[in-house]
């Protein structure tokens, strides 16, 4: 069969999930397993691969969706447990005092204090712990989750301390004999090669990331407004643009001189302690503030089971710092547990349930389940009984309305990650075929051919998407984008790192991130519609950086990347015209009205 042929085949298991989730509008737990039975009836028939193969791959994947729902069971826990003691009634309440705009809320809960959740935790957990937060301090839950998945782009390359570049692309790369040989031709070490690679993300996330904030607010005030407008996010240009370089310049600094572990992190917590004080002072804010329309006008799809009543008064007197207690101890743990050099790590680690060599095949599997971002979510939550002084039948009431939750949530996870693991361990097959993703790869890259740049981060984004994870993505495509890169004859280092950039923004419509942060929101049922919404900054994002790659490879001149570029550039300009003509008028009015 030619490899274009097996290319379009290849597609099939996500072009079904599309199909499904985004034309057809199914919710994931009736998609899910339609899209599973398509992919093993093609890795059975078509690819040849044995059944033990499959089997075992399936049974990967449910493991691993235990491990999400655990992610999404401690984060609906947590917040269920809040809710109960009263301490969201404060937290709701100091974020009006921050600023009442749901802009300015959005981007400091969102974009800043989500990036530092991202460079502790990674699997998704930001997401699953920014969404309903939203929903608590007032958002609607669609809209909660939206802006929380468009969080799941810039801060990811560089998720739980680094692992999608030291683990990724270290793994993707290591063991390539073509790679050792280049990178000793370089006068360089493998580790350094590796950091230089982890630069260059972050220079190219750095750029893009900027405008990530402005694309958050825009699209929430188009989708979840009373006026359905554009222009009323764009009027936050201003202070939008500054919160993305508050974070944005730390990130890429951090990147190139400490190295990959601490970027996101650090960058969120800089961007917190500049934006955060601004943000009080007003600088960079419309003097109109917007907020959504009263909750009864709210469309009924916008809102989940997850519900706080916003008029209730809180049983207790909660102080702001008590209320931000959990989420400070989720943040330290996150930390103190992820970091190489701390004991705790290697301790949560060292205790392992393994499957090895599954029905005789070279799957294993090993779960930790100590050291998933959900066991320290559930843990806070315990402690948080004693923090607010708790009595069981509020915290009993706070476990049952999370298990509610989760349940629904796992009849479309215990299908949407085995679906991802038949899709990838598809490459043992008797067909003598290379694996579904890389089948899709090699199709794609004969079409482009030196206009792989331009490429590159759709192949990470498709990766991401369809394995649910950006660190998955770097190690079944790096090593495939470095031997492109060097095919054309351009530097592998920035090829590679387009991989990871591509693969990070493919987390914005990675299915089971989806079904996460829905769950966790409390709604279900509508994942096609959040896909539909987030893919329009995942474009974004993938051209913008493509373009951005073609530049750096082939210069400035009269190409395609330039071009690209300079169509973005007016599009952006266009975006912030208008968004200062909002504002004038804003300002006109609010003097009549004077």
């Amino acid at each position: 069969m030619s490899v274009g042929t097996l290319a379009w085949i290849a597609t099939l298991p996500i072009v079904s999930v599309f199909l499904f989730l985004v034309i057809l509008r199914w919710p994931a737990k009736k998609a899910m397993p339609v899209s599973l039975l398509i992919t093993i009836i093609m890795a059975i028939f078509v690819w040849e691969v044995p059944g033990n193969q499959v089997a075992a791959a399936s049974v990967k994947g449910m493991v691993t969706a235990l491990e999400v729902g655990v992610i999404v069971f401690g984060a609906i826990l947590l917040l269920n447990t809040l809710k109960e003691s009263g301490a969201i009634f404060t937290i709701r309440k100091g974020f009006t005092t921050i600023s009442p705009d749901r802009r300015v809320q959005t981007i400091i809960v969102c974009w800043l204090f989500g990036s530092f959740l991202e460079g502790a935790a990674g699997w998704g957990a930001p997401a699953t712990i920014v969404g309903p937060l939203l929903v608590a301090i007032g958002f609607p839950a669609m809209g909660a989750v939206m802006v929380a998945l468009i969080l799941q782009s810039t801060p990811v390359s560089y998720g739980a301390v680094g692992t999608p570049i030291l683990i990724g692309v270290n793994s993707g790369l290591k063991d390539s004999p073509l790679v050792q040989k280049y990178v000793a031709e370089q006068g360089t070490t493998f580790d350094a090669y590796i950091n230089g690679i982890g630069g260059q993300v972050a220079l190219i996330h750095g750029v893009i990331g900027i405008f990530i904030p402005l694309f958050m607010v825009t699209m929430l005030t188009y989708f979840f407004g009373k006026n359905k407008s554009i222009s009323e996010g764009l009027a936050m240009w201003k202070f939008a643009i500054f919160a993305g370089l508050s974070f944005t310049v730390p990130y890429a600094l951090v990147a190139n001189l400490l190295g990959p572990e601490f970027p996101s992190l650090l960058g969120g917590l800089i961007g917190l302690a500049i934006v955060v004080p601004a943000a009080k002072k007003g600088l960079f804010i419309p003097k109109k503030s917007w907020d959504f329309d009263k909750e009864s006008n709210w469309d009924p799809a916008w809102t989940g089971t997850l519900q706080v009543d916003h008029s209730e008064k809180p049983k207790q007197e909660v102080s702001f710092v008590k209320a931000w207690m959990p989420y400070l101890l989720v943040a330290v743990l996150l930390v103190a547990t992820r970091v190489s050099y701390l004991p705790f790590s290697a301790w949560l680690q060292s205790f392992v349930i393994n499957l090895e060599t599954l029905f005789g095949t070279e799957i294993s599997v090993a779960s930790k389940p100590l050291n998933l971002p959900g066991t320290i979510f559930i843990l806070v939550s315990l402690l948080s009984i004693f923090i607010y002084k708790m009595n069981m039948k509020e915290y009993s009431r706070a476990v049952k309305d999370s298990f509610k939750t989760i349940v629904s949530a796992m009849a479309a996870l215990i299908f949407a990650v085995p679906m991802v693991q038949v899709f990838i361990n598809s490459g043992i097959n008797a067909a003598d075929y290379t694996s579904m993703p890389l089948a899709l790869a090699e199709g794609i890259s004969n079409i482009f051919g030196s206009y792989w740049p331009l490429a590159a981060p759709t192949i990470g984004a498709i990766g991401a998407f369809a394995a649910g994870s950006n660190t998955v993505s770097n190690m079944m495509f790096s090593l495939f984008q470095f031997g492109v890169a060097d095919n054309i004859l351009a530097a592998p280092a920035t090829i590679v790192a387009l991989q990871a950039v591509g693969g990070a923004a493919g987390n914005m419509i990675c299915v089971h991130n989806v079904v996460a942060a829905s769950s966790s929101a409390g709604l279900i049922g509508r994942e096609g519609n959040l896909i539909r919404k987030t893919l329009i900054p995942m474009t974004f994002y993938v051209i913008f950086a493509g373009a951005i790659g073609y530049v750096v490879i082939n210069g400035i001149g009269l190409n395609i990347g330039t071009m690209l570029l300079a169509a973005i550039a007016v599009f952006i300009i266009s975006l912030i015209i208008n968004g200062e003509r909002k504002n004038k008028r804003d300002s006109k009015m609010l003097r009549k009205t004077a």
